[in-house]
């Protein structure tokens, strides 16, 4: 077959082709086999041959199952015989029978209207609410006249009354002393009317009170008002630091600042409302199944999101950007389930105590002694058990904590644990505060992390403190400041705090560098 080698090598060896496919461009390549040298012009041009004869058939081959797959007459990609990929069919047919059922659906909905009723405008009405003291008053007639128009309104059970108007313009609302029960007149006999004028329409409905009895409003000195605002930023503060010091927990063991912790808040009054006003559970029930709930969903968020996250070795950065993700998400999913409205707690615990000049809600009183309970308790937690000296040394130095011996992880599983309680013991008690809302967490999310700050970073007994100062700073601050502005004058004071103590109250100095 092949001439026979001169030298030592009595016989030729046949030469071995071997034909891969590579897998990317389906080019068949040749390959031959380390096999001793044959000489000869004649042997090399029948291998030439062999390799050229089976490298062409199977090219040959290749185009032909590309074609068939392609559907075409060509293998170049710009060419192509009009024929439609199956999934680019499967996209735009699924297009297409959107449009036609978007199209189905406005037909149905135009042809279910009646065409000889034309759009009518925004309804426009004037109202308002008659009371004495605290109680309603029923059967009174208010009459709105002006350009022509002219309707006489009774207020109901609630004391309400509302009068619809054509158009927007100026008005005359008249109230009938004769119609107010006996023994009620109004607290300034002689204004028995009131004017709207057309300017005053900057929404659909203009309210006027009438106010009737005797003024029963106190007026308050600087100092009983000085003495309620430090209640309420007592109050406030504790607050705040039941949700701060979990913040704290958390950078301290882990260096993250968790921007979700607010919706961990909002997770805590959500579920409170759930179980104390829909499914009717006292309150007293409700809340500790409410903290079980929140370590629980503490302990999710640290199993599922973030322990993988530290396995895969993620910078803190990224974790942070992954932390306002997952707010934003738990935020909107919070508004998809309970709808945008405000949800009042009515459980029982808003009776007023007046001691002194002082006038707090039985609700506010439980906030402040449970409160003050549970920190105490978080407090000995840190400094008398194991567990709590366990993290107490992760967060001064996990490294040489992880050297001698203490389980890194689970600490900071027990940290999530704690934090995702104290959040949801936190919602409970700002929703008895401040009733319940899908972003009530987000609201109060800055103060968090300006308490936090404050206080030293990694200091929980750092945390309370700085909560504490900016609960008393957001409320004393009304004394001299609009309420609107309580908030930022708190940043303020954080503001300013930093520049003459950058490490905060009870922060310590590190160098840097």
């Amino acid at each position: 077959m092949f001439p026979r080698a001169s030298g030592r090598t009595r016989r030729a060896r046949p030469v071995c082709t071997i034909l891969k496919r590579n897998a990317r461009s389906a080019i068949p390549t040749v390959h031959n086999c380390p096999t001793p040298l044959v000489r000869g012009a004649k042997h090399d041009r029948h291998v030439e041959a062999v390799a050229s004869s089976t490298v062409t058939w199977h090219w040959t081959r290749l185009r032909r199952h590309r074609r068939r797959l392609l559907g075409g007459n060509s293998l170049h990609a710009g060419k192509t015989s009009g024929r439609v990929p199956r999934p680019v069919a499967l996209v735009l047919a699924t297009l297409f029978a959107a449009l036609a059922l978007l199209g189905v659906g406005s037909s149905v909905a135009s042809a279910s209207t009646d065409p000889s009723e034309e759009p009518s405008g925004p309804v426009l009405s004037i109202g308002g609410i008659l009371r004495d003291g605290d109680d309603p008053v029923e059967g009174v007639e208010i009459t709105v006249e002006g350009g022509g128009f002219e309707q006489t309104a009774i207020s109901d059970e609630n004391g309400r009354w509302s009068v619809e108007v054509p158009e927007e313009g100026d008005y005359t609302v008249t109230l009938d002393p004769d119609t107010l029960p006996d023994g009620l007149d109004l607290r300034d006999p002689e204004r028995t009317t009131a004017n709207v004028s057309a300017d005053e329409w900057q929404t659909n409905s203009i309210s006027r009170l009438f106010p009737l009895g005797e003024d029963t409003r106190q007026t308050s000195g600087f100092a009983d008002l000085f003495l309620q605002r430090l209640v309420s930023g007592l109050n406030f503060g504790l607050l705040v630091a039941l949700a701060a010091i979990g913040i704290t927990l958390i950078f301290g063991t882990t260096g993250l600042n968790n921007f979700a912790h607010g919706e961990m808040v909002t997770f805590g009054g959500i579920l409170s409302w759930v179980f104390a006003v829909l499914l009717g559970l006292n309150i007293f029930i409700a809340i500790p199944i409410v903290v079980i709930l929140g370590a629980a969903f503490g302990y999710l968020q640290d199993t599922v999101l973030w322990r993988p996250l530290r396995r895969k070795g993620v910078k803190l950065v990224q974790a942070m950007i992954v932390s306002i993700g997952l707010a934003i998400f738990l935020r909107y999913f919070y508004l998809f389930m309970v709808g945008g409205d405000t949800k009042t707690m009515n459980v029982g615990l808003s009776d007023a105590i007046v001691i002194g000049p002082v006038r707090i809600t039985t609700g506010s009183l439980l906030s402040m002694g449970l409160s003050v309970v549970v920190l105490v308790a978080v407090g000995l937690f840190l400094t008398r058990t194991r567990t709590g000296k366990a993290t107490r040394a992760v967060s001064d130095n996990p490294s040489l904590a992880a050297a001698s011996g203490i389980d890194v992880d689970r600490i900071i599983r027990t940290v999530w644990i704690i934090a995702g309680g104290l959040a949801g013991l936190a919602g409970v008690m700002l929703a008895l505060y401040r009733q319940v809302s899908w972003d009530m967490g987000q609201q109060v999310l800055l103060l968090m992390f300006a308490a936090v700050t404050l206080g030293g970073l990694g200091s929980a007994y750092g945390a309370l403190v700085g909560s504490i100062v900016v609960g008393l700073f957001v409320e004393l601050s009304t004394l001299f400041i609009p309420a609107d502005l309580k908030y930022a004058a708190a940043l303020i004071v954080l503001i300013v705090v930093l520049l003459v103590r950058p490490q905060g109250i009870l922060g310590r100095r590190e160098r840097i560098g």
